[in-house]
């Protein structure tokens, strides 16, 4: 539930719009499970002051958890957890040179006092925060608990269904075809 239809809850900031291409399947994770979001692209490095102003105003806007996403150097979730009292969760975008795993030692690597949830790199990530930021919100709100419960016994219902594993009558006749009697 994107803003404009009620309040948002979680506020969903990448350091630049290209992340929007992998931090959709925050928004869209969050949109299954009826949770209002609003999302920005604001970069820590060329907009700090429009990102202090978003931060500053956060709380009083009503949003609970800021999901924030970044590459490279990745200093924006490190920045949203030093400026808000919020949860922060951060996201670690891919980068070219070193695969993300440049981004993912950025934001885990926070010092003590200033906490950021540091989750996967990439769409992983983004579809976990958008969970655990559920999973958060459950503590506060039932009806998010409840959504989220729905979802794990349908996650799991799913990996039951299939689990049995079968032999297909192709590569059973393939297996067959070397052998000679």
């Amino acid at each position: 539930m994107a803003a404009e239809k009620t309040k948002p809850l979680v506020g969903i900031l990448m350091g630049s719009k290209s992340d929007w291409e992998i931090m959709q399947y925050c928004a869209a994770q969050l949109e299954e499970l009826s949770v209002p979001w609003e999302a920005q692209a604001i970069s820590a490095h060329r907009a700090p002051d429009a990102l202090l102003d978003y931060l500053s105003t956060a709380l009083e806007r009503g949003l609970e958890i800021i999901i924030a996403a970044a590459g490279g150097a990745a200093h924006l979730p490190g920045v949203c957890a030093a400026k808000t009292i919020l949860p922060v969760l951060g996201v670690p975008m891919e980068s070219q040179s070193l695969k993300g795993l440049d981004s993912l030692l950025s934001i885990v690597q926070m010092p003590g006092g200033v906490p950021v949830g540091t989750l996967a790199i990439g769409k992983p990530g983004a579809i976990n925060a958008a969970l655990l930021a559920v999973s958060i919100l459950g503590g506060k709100h039932p009806g998010y608990r409840q959504a989220y419960q729905e979802f794990r016994r349908q996650q799991t219902m799913k990996a039951l269904a299939d689990r049995v594993l079968k032999l297909q009558k192709e590569t059973s006749k393939a297996a067959g075809a070397g052998f000679k009697h």
